[in-house]
């Protein structure tokens, strides 16, 4: 009985029985080897070599499937073949591989085979894999008995199948599957090597396709993480989504739910409606509304690290009522996948899929690149939206400041000079005289401008005088006009600034540089709104508003007789200080780029920005020139710029200068003493501000505490730094 088997099926006892009369695999007279038994040998040989070769080349399911086709016909007897695979939850089994010349691909039962998930318990297959040896089994006996599950026997009777060989396909310690074999008898050796190539070949191919899957996989979440990252609306990210889940996963999202920013509302965030044409009302009524965190569904996805695969006939075992759940079941759903998006350890919301298997890795890897997504684009539309709100205010203030003020050509909106515009706001409609006082370089002039445009003088022409930069003999002819032969050289007449700032403005700038001589005859212009040009013998009326500036002390000047008291009672009507640049810190960064944007286009340079290191370096000098030495530091920079960034400022090194123009000196003071008056200094510049942007810790580069335990060491109080 040497190599051969034994027609057998299991009985209900699992033991081996005899079901029909017994027949021999390699029937033979005793131990006599004939020459047809060699024959038989070498054929088999040459069966197993043929097959080992077209196994060989296999690198595929399908070429697999061919090999077994070319070399299984071969076999006498074969009325069909089919491999079962099983199943990666190791509970069922589906058709891998199969005799296509046996059936009809158009037959139902064909197509619910090729497609079902075959129980391993079902009666047959349990008994394959838990056997050593290859089982033989009676088709029609075991329909008769009834006693299994094994939805395939039917498909085998009508296909003609009497007696199906069963045999483990099984590598190492790993079982594959099963192959099942339409035959009468078949030598062992050559079964169980025909099994042995088979399975080779499936432990490959199975490993290879892993290998493959997995590297799709990471190819694919690689590729949809980038673009996501290159998204930036909602429109897009669900394109986007709808897009992956359609080609990867094969299904269409049904809904994501966003946490608002109460921490408790869900609210629907993205919805495909044509998910349920045919209940589309109930769908969207759901869809539609908010809903709680707290809700029970969502609760259970929001709590757990991974999606959560809900079983509809479950959830209506337990009892759940969840409208959702009702929605489900009546739409003859079978399952649902909620899936959790967070960032970092931060809940945002929930997605949810409808789906009966979930890869997770895949979905792990697409929810993740969706919140961030979702967290950017949020994001986004909330600096947009601040963006846009901001916008709205600027455009309100710059409309306020061109229809109330008329200040446009004015920069700065910092604390000092928003006093200013009050000032110019108060006085610009008026005919009263202004006072501007303020450094050099503050912009009085501007400022002046500024006034007159906002005035109902604005119609005509400023008229400018720059009481320093003329002789003093000529002054007074600049100021008043004169009549032809007035005096030598006066060839023609000449129409004085008064005359030609009638009904509208004359801006006096440097007013304390004005000659004591000429002080007087200004004041009576001033007080009886007539004049008279030199040389002439008419008076002239006008009607002038003065506006006035000067860097100079005048209440010095007047005690120390160099002003009349008497002018400047008469200009000192409205009196408008300007503050010094180091006291505007919070206007340097706008004024330096609105420079840059100016001297770019005159000097035809592409310089567009300004370094951090440079606005730094602006912010921590103490601007002697004010305006004027900013705007003169930026235009000399640009022009040794060589990038269209502004990188380097070259700022002069100052000295601290006494009341003689000496060199103060400090070898006489403390260390103490030296340090708490560089922090009033710095202090002062500040505008009292100690941290924060544009703060004298930020300027003194310490932190803010340091900075108030050094003040309160050094005793420095507000007194010694407020400015008022």
């Amino acid at each position: 009985m040497k190599n051969t088997i034994t027609v057998l099926a299991a009985g209900v006892n699992n033991r081996i029985r005899l079901l029909e009369p017994e027949r021999r695999i390699f029937p033979g007279p005793g131990n006599e080897t004939t020459n047809e038994e060699i024959l038989k040998r070498e054929n088999e040989k040459s069966f197993l070599l043929d097959f080992s070769n077209n196994i060989a080349a296999v690198r595929s399911k399908a070429d697999l499937a061919e090999a077994v086709r070319k070399s299984l016909k071969k076999l006498d007897g074969l009325n069909g073949y089919v491999i079962h695979r099983i199943n990666e939850e190791q509970l069922t089994s589906t058709t891998y591989i199969y005799d296509e010349s046996m059936v009809t691909s158009e037959d139902e039962l064909v197509q619910e085979m090729l497609t079902a998930k075959l129980p391993l318990n079902d009666g047959l297959q349990n008994r394959v894999l838990n056997s050593s040896i290859p089982l033989f089994f009676s088709v029609n006996t075991e329909i008769s008995r009834g006693s299994h599950t094994a939805r395939y026997l039917p498909l085998w009777k009508k296909t003609g199948f009497k007696t199906v060989i069963g045999t483990p396909l099984r590598t190492g310690n790993v079982t594959l599957g099963i192959l099942w074999l339409g035959l009468e008898e078949i030598n062992m050796p050559l079964l169980q090597g025909i099994c042995a190539q088979i399975s080779i070949a499936m432990y490959n191919i199975i490993a290879n396709e892993e290998i493959l899957r997995r590297e799709n996989e990471q190819t694919f979440l690689l590729q949809f993480s980038r673009d996501i990252a290159a998204l930036r609306s909602k429109d897009d990210l669900q394109l986007a989504i709808s897009n992956v889940l359609k080609n990867v996963l094969h299904i269409k999202l049904a809904i994501i739910r966003v946490i608002e920013e109460d921490g408790v509302t869900l609210s629907p965030y993205m919805v495909d409606e044509t998910l349920f044409e045919k209940e589309k009302s109930g769908f969207t009524e759901i869809a539609s509304r908010n809903i709680d965190i707290h809700d029970v569904i969502n609760a259970r996805v929001l709590k757990n690290e991974g999606p959560v695969i809900f079983n509809v006939a479950e959830e209506i075992a337990n009892g759940n009522k969840n409208p959702v759940v009702l929605f489900w079941k009546n739409t003859g759903l079978k399952n649902a996948v909620g899936a959790p998006l967070r960032a970092g350890n931060a809940n945002l919301g929930t997605l949810w899929l409808l789906m009966d298997e979930v890869n997770l890795t895949i979905l792990n890897g697409i929810c993740a690149q969706i919140s961030i997504a979702i967290s950017n684009i949020r994001a986004n539309e909330k600096v947009l939206a601040y963006k846009q709100k901001l916008e709205n205010e600027n455009d309100y203030l710059r409309e306020q400041i061109k229809t109330i003020y008329n200040f446009s050509e004015i920069v700065g909106n910092g604390i000092e000079m928003q006093k200013v515009y009050r000032l110019m706001t108060q006085v610009a409609e008026s005919s009263s005289t202004v006072l501007l006082l303020g450094e050099t370089g503050t912009g009085k002039e501007l400022i002046a401008r500024a006034i007159h445009n906002a005035s109902p003088r604005k119609s005509k022409l400023m008229v400018k005088v720059n009481c320093a930069a003329l002789p003093a003999h000529l002054i007074e002819s600049e100021l008043f006009g004169h009549e032809k032969g007035a005096f030598t050289g006066a060839i023609d007449r000449r129409i004085g600034k008064f005359e030609l700032a009638n009904n509208s403005t004359l801006f006096l700038d440097e007013i304390g540089e004005m000659p004591p001589e000429l002080q007087v005859k200004l004041l009576r212009v001033l007080q009886e709104r007539e004049l008279e040009r030199i040389g002439g013998k008419n008076t002239i009326r006008v009607d002038v508003r003065i506006i006035t500036a000067t860097n100079r002390n005048l209440e010095a000047e007047v005690q120390a007789g160099r002003f009349r008291s008497d002018l400047y009672y008469r200009l000192n009507v409205f009196p408008i200080h300007l503050p010094p640049l180091r006291h505007r810190l919070e206007d340097i960064e706008p004024l330096a780029n609105a420079f840059v944007a100016r001297f770019s286009k005159n000097i035809g340079r592409k310089v567009t920005g300004i370094s951090a290191k440079v606005l730094k370096q602006l912010k921590s000098y103490d601007w002697p020139g004010n305006v004027r030495e900013l705007e003169h530091q930026i235009e000399r920079g640009i022009l040794l710029s060589e990038d269209n960034t502004l990188k380097e400022i070259h700022l002069p090194q100052r000295r601290q200068d006494g009341p003689e123009g000496q060199a103060t000196s400090v070898s006489t003071r403390t260390l103490k003493q030296i340090e708490r008056t560089h922090i009033i200094e710095v202090l002062k510049r500040c505008s009292g501000k100690i941290s924060g942007i544009g703060g004298a810790a930020e300027i003194l580069e310490i932190p803010g505490t340091t900075l108030h335990s050094k003040m309160k060491k050094l005793k420095i109080s507000k007194a010694d730094y407020f400015v008022n």
